[in-house]
């Protein structure tokens, strides 16, 4: 098994994405929602994190999180912790029998891709650019044609914060535009 070597920077922020296997449609189940919160808040408890941005989509998902200062933390780590949990809670829902030898002999579930991507945001510049890229996505995926119309996203979190105004991305993505300027 390759033994991938991960940056680590204390206080960071870190833009994550993250896959179902084989792209099944379980990351808006209710259970799964339920099961990806409780395991979260369960994590963050340990492992303490900022969620910057946070956007469910069918079949993978994006955030954003920032670590506290001197916090180490291990994001392979926390991400396996996270998906263990899920897992367990969800093995039932989610069983499937088409699952590769290889990943029964490894006890991996028919609900993650094996991998996470992440990216270590360096400037203000880029976190705008992710920020809105999080929130984006269902439109860019046809999933809906307005940022706001999509429930599974913090976006609506950011509304009531002032950070995005209620109409942000009506008229299109508005790509590396300031968060809650109004420019």
């Amino acid at each position: 098994m390759p033994n991938y070597l991960r940056f680590s920077n204390p206080q960071s922020t870190v833009y994550f994405t993250i896959v179902s296997y084989r792209r099944r449609k379980n990351f808006i189940h209710k259970e799964f929602r339920q099961a990806l919160r409780v395991a979260t808040s369960y994590v963050r408890n340990v492992t303490p994190f900022n969620i910057d941005a946070w956007v469910l989509l069918p079949d993978h998902m994006h955030c954003i999180f920032t670590f506290p200062e001197n916090s180490n933390c291990d994001f392979s780590d926390m991400w396996g912790q996270i998906k263990r949990m899920v897992t367990k809670q969800c093995a039932a829902v989610f069983r499937s029998a088409d699952i590769e030898a290889s990943r029964r002999r490894r006890h991996e579930s028919a609900i993650w891709q094996r991998r996470f991507w992440e990216h270590h945001i360096r400037s203000e510049k880029e976190y705008r650019h992710y920020m809105n890229y999080v929130y984006w996505n269902p439109v860019k995926h046809g999933l809906v044609e307005n940022v706001k119309d999509w429930p599974y996203s913090t976006f609506h979190r950011d509304v009531k914060r002032e950070l995005y105004p209620p109409d942000w991305g009506a008229n299109g993505y508005h790509g590396d535009s300031p968060i809650a300027t109004g420019e």
